[in-house]
C-alpha cells in the first residue's frame, strides 16, 4: 500500500492572518514609539533648526500615507523574511538596513535641493530612521510570531 505524502504548505488565510497582525503590530510599535519621538524632538531639534521651514502643525493626510506605505515595507521587507529564516536577527538588520535607506533617501535628497536643510537635521534622522525601523521590525515579527497561526 502506497503511503500519502502531506506537506503543510501554509493556506491563504493563514498567510493573510500572519501578514495582518504582523502589519497591525509592527504599525502600533511603529507610530508609539514615533510619536514620542516626533514629540519631543519637535521642540528641540526640528523647531530650532529648520524655524520657517515647518507648519505650524503636520498634515494629516500625507502623514497618515507615509506610515500606511512606509509600515508595509517593514512589513515586505523585513518581517517576511526573518519569518523565512525564523531568526529575530534578521527582522534587526533589515529593518536597520530598510531605516537607513529610506531615511537617507529622504534626507539626502532635501540636503541636496534645499537651500537651508541643516546637516544636523540629516544626521538625527539617519540615526532615528536606522534605530526605529530596526526595532519596530523586531517587536513587530516577535509579535507575530506569537499570535500568527503556526503552518
Amino acid at each position: 500500500m502506497a503511503r500519502k505524502i502531506v506537506r503543510t504548505v501554509p493556506g491563504k488565510e493563514a498567510l493573510l492572518k500572519t501578514y495582518t497582525i504582523a502589519y497591525v503590530a509592527t504599525g502600533l510599535v511603529f507610530l508609539a514609539i514615533d510619536a514620542i519621538w516626533l514629540t519631543l524632538a519637535a521642540q528641540r531639534l526640528y523647531r530650532p533648526l529648520m524655524g520657517e521651514m515647518l507648519l505650524e502643525s503636520f498634515r494629516l493626510v500625507p502623514a497618515l500615507l507615509f506610515y500606511l506605505i512606509y509600515i508595509a515595507g517593514i512589513v515586505v521587507f523585513t518581517i517576511a523574511p526573518a519569518m523565512a529564516t525564523e531568526r529575530w536577527t534578521t527582522a534587526t538588520a533589515y529593518g536597520a538596513f530598510l531605516g537607513f535607506f529610506a531615511y537617507s533617501t529622504y534626507d539626502l535628497t532635501n540636503q541636496a535641493t534645499l537651500r537651508n536643510w541643516p546637516v544636523a537635521v540629516t544626521i538625527a534622522d539617519l540615526c532615528w530612521g536606522t534605530f526605529l525601523t530596526a526595532l519596530a521590525a523586531t517587536i513587530g515579527f516577535l509579535i507575530t510570531r506569537i499570535f500568527a497561526p503556526s503552518t
